[in-house]
This record gives structure tokens, sequence and C-alpha cells, in this order.
């Protein structure tokens, strides 16, 4: 299957983003250029990887080694906790390049909002973000884990929207408030554990639908994604499974059978990482 096969998503600043990526999140750096390989390999073009994760660096060695032009990718990376000040952005960002290998990145995000952290401003390390923008370097810009309020609050006082804002979304989360207040500010949203780490896939709804369509469930689950609007880049080292989360193009969820999976949502309870009200975390 080729990577054209794959549909776009368009962004608020002229550029799209493919709608179908592969995520590192949790890929040990030593295995990243191998595991990014073999999705160049199955037809990913579009990589999302941050520096809180900590193999940047084997992203671009695959990025190297792959031959694939530059034009031909779409490369996200997020800024780490710990770089909110804007000159410390900056510098990060300078870093993630040059792990990369890269002169530009397609997409980069600040990670968590961190309301409760430097006294309460991520306007600044936002600003810092836009003028990355405005010098080129970074193709489009956006934010990760922002609330509701966090996105007015950015919006307001810089008149910067961003592009993304990557939250958890996946059946059990459909996070609709987060989604709501992006969509409405025409703010594209990727969704980050798109099958809730797996606790999805035993859902009898979803298991229903999979033995309708000769799909796996997670196969099921990411096409409800896709059937939505959001963007999505599900992770695995398994070359198996890098494949099968490839191939959800070829069948489609009646309108019903999207409604009876987002109807699976269980608020707070179904969030499997950090809640971005109070999530502080700063890497030592």
């Amino acid at each position: 299957m080729a990577s054209t096969n794959i549909p776009t998503v368009s962004l608020n600043n002229g550029t799209s983003i493919p709608q179908l990526g592969f995520g590192v999140y949790q890929v040990p750096p030593e295995e990243t250029e191998r595991a990014v390989s073999t999705a160049f390999e199955v037809g990913y073009r579009h990589i999302d990887t941050a520096q809180m994760y900590g193999n940047e660096r084997g992203v671009g060695q695959a990025i190297k080694a792959s031959g694939i032009a530059r034009d031909e990718l779409f490369i996200t990376t997020k800024l780490n906790n710990g770089f909110h000040r804007p000159d410390d952005a900056k510098r990060s960002f300078d870093q993630s390049l040059a792990d990369l290998g890269l002169d530009t990145v397609d997409l980069f995000l600040i990670h968590w909002p961190l309301p409760t952290r430097y006294d309460g401003d991520y306007v600044s390390t936002w600003r810092a973000l836009a003028d990355l923008a405005s010098d080129g370097r970074a193709a489009a810009i956006g934010v990760s884990n922002f609330q509701p309020d966090h996105l007015k609050r950015i919006t307001d006082e810089t008149g910067v929207v961003p592009a993304v804002n990557q939250i958890e979304v996946h059946p059990y989360l459909t996070n609709e408030a987060a989604r709501t207040a992006s969509l409405d500010l025409g703010i594209a949203v990727e969704a980050w554990s798109p099958i809730a780490q797996g606790a999805v896939l035993d859902d009898p709804v979803l298991v229903e639908l999979a033995e309708k369509y000769g799909k796996t469930t997670a196969q099921v689950t990411l096409r409800w994604h896709v059937e939505r609007g959001d963007i999505i880049f599900p992770k695995s080292v398994t070359p198996q499974r890098v494949k099968e989360n490839f191939e959800i193009f070829d069948f489609a969820l009646t309108s019903d059978e999207v409604d009876r999976v987002s109807g699976l949502d269980k608020g707070e309870e179904g969030r499997t990482g950090p809640n971005p009200d109070t999530f502080d975390y700063i890497p030592g």
C-alpha cells in the first residue's frame, strides 16, 4: 500500500498533515531507528516524536538512511517540560533540529501546558514557538494536552492560533470539551493513546465490529478516529502490528457505528494519562 493512500488533514496555516502517522513514544532510543525504518517500509511518512522521548536522534538516523525526499515526510517533535522559558525553548529546538538532522520540522508543539509551573505562564512559551514559526524553521506550531481555557488564553493573549492540539482521545475518553474547543478555533485534533494503551481492545462493541469487517479491534478503533476526522499515530515495535495499523483505509464504519463507539466514553474515569490541569512533571 502506498503512503499516498493516507488522507491528509488541512491545517490552519495552509499546510497539510497525513491523518495517520507513526508514534515513537516509549520506543527505546536504541530501537528507534529500526522501528521508524520499518514504518517507512510499510508506507508511513508522518513521524511523531518529542524531546522527552529521548529518541529524536534515532528518528533522524532513520530519516537519513531512508533516502526519502524531505518534502515527502512530515516530522513532529515537542518541547520538553523543563524548557518552557523562552530562551530555553529556542535552544532546545535547535538541539532537536541537530538530533533529527533536519533544517526544519513540520510541526513543533508545547508538550504540556504545566499550569501549576512557571508561575502559570505558558503564554511566553507559546510566543517563543511563534518566533520559531516566523523564522521558518517550524513550518507549523501547536500545543499538546491543552484544555479549553488554556487554548483561549494563548489565542486571546497572542492572537496566534495553534495548528493542532494533541490530546488524549480514544473510545473510553472522547474528550469532547477539548476537541470541541479546538475545532471551534480551527485547530486540528491529534489523538494520542488512540487505543487507550490497549484498554479498549476487548470491548464487546469493538469485538462485534471487528468480526463484521474482518478486522482487528485495534483497526476498528483507529478507523473510528479517522471517521471523526482526528489525526492518529499509533505506536508499535512489532512489524506485523505496524503494518496492521496502516491497513485501515479499505473499510468504513457507518455513522451509527461511529456513534456506538463514541458512546463507550467513560469521561475522566477513562483517562489513561495525566490530567493536564494538574500534571507538573519536569524531567530530572
